[in-house]
């Protein structure tokens, strides 16, 4: 039997989740594996913020054609003279064009210009961040999902106490304590890898969002390592970032564009001139044409003056933001690489020297425990202490592909590609 709400229910649901359902079915998949260069790629394509700001760019490169054209011409119509007999009518039909006698046109499009470079600029810059935020969620992702493999071994060693603890309670070498305690440190996993599950989800969800899609769309598995090696001296890494960070060329198209306003402002001491031109017609003459010449007069002066003095000191005021913004950006280059170095050190510390010897000490303590030399105590405290390392391995691991994203956008370039 129907329900008698059932179809306006479905369609009602079919209604709200169409367009939602329509995107998931159309949207490719994320790639498989994912990869830092597939993530920031997926982010500079389809993150919102690099369309806005490439959306921007575009409307600034129409301003030089805007600002740098002349006024319309004016169209006017007059009557000079009506009689009150109405016996005769002067009218004359005029049109009016208005120009400049300085280069103020051409000052006007240089600035245009120069703030439509430093919009261009500027969506690369969003490009590389959301490339590094994506980035980012992908190396926490990794690490959440490798956390999952800490949890089942660390469950793996519990088990093996507990076997062993009960083992031992029934043939009365241990108290019934070493078993209760060996089944509550395997059930204390059991609950921490459940609760991982939720981190995991939410970081997909994360790396999801980061690259421009719906927050339940399946996350693959990730293919990601730390680069080996070091990193590039500082003094190259410094002059690539001079060369290609986009804020850099930002920041002088900025600069150049209130040097045009200088000219600009400056052009205003000139005057502006009109031509009227058009056939007229009088009583007296007949038809016959009218010309009239004018120009504008720059008297007050103090106002020009302030405008010239405006314009030079928001010169000088980008000018001090582009030096600021040089010695910002070497000092995150400098950060940056020494990040890597730091990160880079601590893993392999834990890789050479910490983990060999923790894993030695967990099998050296099972083994202990099982014939009695040991207590169990000192199972579970060689079983923490592997967990402790390991998880500062995944984390050494994570830090050191952030660090290294963060290098590459230091310098200009996209993690894993080019600038």
């Amino acid at each position: 039997m129907t329900h008698p709400g059932g179809p306006s229910v479905a369609l009602a649901l079919l209604l709200a989740l169409g367009p939602r359902a329509a995107l998931a079915q159309t949207a490719a998949p994320l790639p498989s594996p994912l990869t830092v260069e597939a993530v920031a790629r997926e982010a500079v394509q389809a993150r919102a913020e690099p369309r806005a700001a490439r959306a921007e760019a575009l409307a600034r490169a129409q301003r030089p054609t805007i600002v740098s054209t002349l006024e319309d011409p004016m169209l006017m119509a007059s009557v000079d003279h009506l009689p009150v007999a109405l016996h005769g009518v002067d009218m004359s039909l005029l049109v009016e064009q208005r120009f400049p006698l300085s280069r103020v046109l051409s000052h006007r499009r240089r600035g245009a210009e120069a703030d439509a470079r430093a919009a261009a600029a500027t969506a690369r810059e969003s490009a590389l961040d959301v490339a590094l935020e994506a980035v980012e969620a992908l190396w926490m992702l990794a690490g959440l999902r490798r956390m999952r493999g800490l949890y089942e071994a660390q469950r793996a060693i519990a088990e093996q106490a507990l076997t062993a603890a009960t083992a031992r309670y029934g043939a009365g070498l241990a108290p019934q304590a070493d078993a209760l305690r060996a089944a509550a440190e395997r059930a204390r996993w059991d609950a921490e890898r459940r609760a991982l599950d939720g981190e995991v989800a939410g970081a997909e969800a994360m790396l999801a969002a980061s690259v421009g899609r719906d927050a339940r769309t399946p996350v693959p598995e990730a293919a990601v390592a730390p680069p080996e090696g070091e990193p590039e001296p500082l003094d190259a890494l410094a002059a690539r970032a001079l060369r290609a960070r986009p804020a850099l060329a930002a920041g002088e198209a900025a600069r150049q564009s209130a040097q045009a306003e200088g000219a600009v402002m400056r052009s205003m001491y000139a005057p502006m001139a009109f031509v009227r031109a058009g056939p007229a017609y009088t009583m007296t003459d007949g038809p016959g044409a009218m010309v009239m010449l004018g120009v504008s007069i720059p008297l007050w002066r103090a106002r020009l003056h302030a405008g010239v003095a405006e314009a030079d000191a928001m010169t000088a005021m980008r000018s001090a933001d582009l030096e600021a913004m040089r010695t910002m950006l070497l000092g995150q280059v400098a950060r940056a690489r020494g990040s890597v170095l730091a990160a880079r050190a601590r893993r392999e510390a834990l890789r050479d020297e910490v983990l060999p010897a923790v894993e030695q000490s967990v099998a050296a303590a099972l083994e202990g425990y099982a014939a009695g030399r040991l207590p169990l105590v000192s199972v579970l405290e060689a079983a923490t202490a592997r967990f402790m390392a390991r998880e500062q391995e995944v984390m050494a691991d994570v830090a050191l592909g952030t660090a290294w994203a963060r290098l590459a956008r230091a310098t200009g370039a996209l993690p894993g590609g080019s600038s």
